[in-house]
């Protein structure tokens, strides 16, 4: 069987969150914050995963016209430059190619209109269809999402021909019938109030109320749907203590490692794995 061919999508302002690329504190040292990118990327170069897969782009959705997404990665901006942090080293190749010489801007721009905006629904369906069509000229067979702060509707609907091809890594266990189950985009640190004894039952406030404290975490790499880390599952680890006083980059660190670039790899072979199987 013919390599998988693989996109890539992302947000650079969720990435700039986490300090991609650069090294944090980490209790009373200093610890390399690596991307999911460029843990993928050493992965197609280093081990059996690259004889499944080929990485065929990398895009994100940041708007470059946005002051708001400019301010969001100042210190990193909108490409790899010289002298500035980037979210993977700036000479990185995956498979024999530069990785900058694959990367792709689908600016997601209808976030700049308020909500309630009668113009929002069209421009919110013009990004998908760009980005539909970006991913067509890549010829990608399977999407992974990584931190891509935007929720897809037309893409991923009933009929699409890309249902059942886009799938997300999460840091987070999305699995309702877990106990350690994290959606939504305060996973991390949904799970280091839980390791406090506490749940939050509103983010705007942070009004929490008391639970039993759960002391793990994890991810899921699962489909993605019209919901919000919906999808059914593909594969899920659950390999990240929580200390009560981690930090949340402590923690960010640790569920990287332990969790996120686990389930990211093992899913992908999974994934593969299930392709095979359907052409036998």
């Amino acid at each position: 069987m013919a390599k998988i061919k693989l996109a890539y999508i992302c947000s650079l302002r969720n990435a700039a969150a986490d300090l991609a690329g650069q090294y944090v504190d980490y209790k009373d040292e200093t610890r390399y914050m690596k991307s999911p990118l460029h843990y993928l990327v050493e992965a197609l170069n280093e081990t059996p995963l690259g004889d499944l897969y080929t990485l065929e782009g990398v895009i994100y959705d940041d708007d470059k016209d946005s002051p708001r997404d400019v301010e969001k990665v100042k210190d990193y901006g909108f490409a790899a430059q010289p002298g500035k942090p980037w979210f993977y080293p700036r000479d990185l190749t995956v498979q024999g190619r530069p990785v900058s010489s694959l990367v792709h801007s689908v600016p997601s721009t209808y976030r700049a209109l308020p909500l309630d905006s009668a113009q929002r629904p069209a421009a919110k369906r013009d990004f998908e269809q760009r980005l539909r069509n970006r991913l067509v000229e890549l010829e990608a067979e399977v999407v992974v999402l990584d931190g891509l702060l935007v929720i897809l509707d037309e893409l991923v609907r009933p009929g699409s021909d890309f249902r059942g091809r886009i799938v997300n890594i999460h840091p987070g266990v999305t699995r309702l019938e877990s106990p350690y189950e994290r959606r939504g985009a305060y996973a991390t640190l949904d799970a280091l109030y839980g390791a406090r004894g506490l749940k939050v039952v509103d983010w705007t406030t942070r009004q929490t109320t008391a639970v039993a404290p759960l002391m793990l975490t994890g991810a899921s790499f699962h489909y993605v749907d019209n919901g919000i880390d919906s999808g059914e599952v593909i594969h899920d680890v659950l390999n990240t203590p929580i200390a009560p006083d981690d930090t949340i980059l402590e923690l960010r660190w640790n569920n990287f490692n332990n969790s996120l670039f686990p389930a990211l790899h093992q899913g992908l072979e999974v994934l593969a794995k299930s392709r095979l199987a359907a052409f036998v």
